[in-house]
């Protein structure tokens, strides 16, 4: 049995997705809004783009979902969207290179909670690979070796606060319950959900969005983060699911991370120090050496 080839087009989808996710610390670095706020932007309008995308391809979920898959995907909508919230507070309180890497902890935490959640077998390779990624964390967070330069510890601490909500979407969406549900009517209640959740938080914390700080470059730049980086990124996403195998696709994934760092540097004069060059090597590398499983070629 010959092996599936990946597809160019959908490469080329996939990897422009992840691009586009990559640039999200910059852009968050010249939103002078408040995280929540821009949550709820980013949630709305990435939703509704994928709505209208549904609509204008006349993609037609038959499926009715029950009360509790709607619930579900609700709850886990909210706890996206308060995911992005430590996310983006990440990226203020320290280097979008270090948030980011932070951020990149999830798979080593769905790794350790594997054999708890899914009876998964804890196999020697993921160890190994899960302790390399925790001391490339050390390294990074700049707690040795880096220097204090390379970002708060709040932080880093608001980075793997939202690894872990990122692994528990992860998780939750793995669930028998919304598992097979269309990915595309999956992911407009979540997105709507993640925006939805933020309209009490910003009431309840009081926060002031005075009309001063919309000027029409912030519009833009909330236009982007919600139709841009959210609707069409997740788009692209998903629409280069058929054409690429599965471990291409979680191996093309730590593009993402890759290309925060890049842009960090270009754009914002971000560079890592030596100690979180390393930890930032550690933590892709054993991710990505944790999803490699070579298959072997039948003719």
């Amino acid at each position: 049995m010959q092996e599936q080839k990946n597809d160019p087009r959908s490469l080329m989808m996939n990897i422009s997705s992840m691009l586009i996710f990559g640039t999200i610390g910059v852009l968050r670095r010249h939103i002078p809004l408040s995280s929540a706020f821009i949550a709820l932007i980013r949630g709305l309008l990435g939703g509704l783009t994928i709505f209208a995308f549904m609509k204008l391809k006349r993609i037609n979920v038959r499926e009715t979902l029950s009360r509790h898959q709607v619930l579900w995907l609700a709850l886990t909508g909210a706890i996206m969207g308060i995911n992005w919230i430590l996310l983006f507070e990440a990226f203020n309180h320290t280097t979008v290179a270090v948030a980011t890497l932070c951020y990149y902890m999830q798979p080593t935490i769905v790794i350790l909670l594997s054999p708890i959640l899914f009876r998964e077998r804890l196999t020697g390779k993921k160890i190994l690979c899960a302790a390399v990624a925790i001391i490339g964390m050390i390294l990074v967070s700049g707690i040795i070796g880096g220097g204090p330069q390379n970002g708060s510890f709040t932080g880093v601490l608001l980075g793997l606060g939202a690894a872990v909500l990122y692994a528990a979407v992860i998780i939750m969406n793995k669930s028998k319950t919304v598992c097979d549900i269309n990915a595309y009517q999956k992911t407009v209640i979540q997105l709507l959900s993640a925006g939805a959740v933020m309209i009490p938080y910003l009431i309840l914390s009081g926060t002031d969005i005075s009309g001063s700080e919309l000027t029409p470059k912030v519009i833009l730049l909330l236009l982007t983060a919600g139709i841009i980086h959210t609707g069409i990124a997740y788009l692209l996403y998903f629409g280069s699911m058929n054409g690429i195998r599965v471990q291409s696709i979680a191996i093309l994934s730590y593009i993402d991370p890759v290309s925060a760092l890049f842009f960090s540097a270009l754009f914002l004069k971000e560079p890592l120090s030596p100690a979180g060059i390393i930890g930032a090597i550690m933590i892709i590398g054993s991710a990505v050496i944790a999803e490699y499983n070579p298959v072997s070629r039948r003719s």
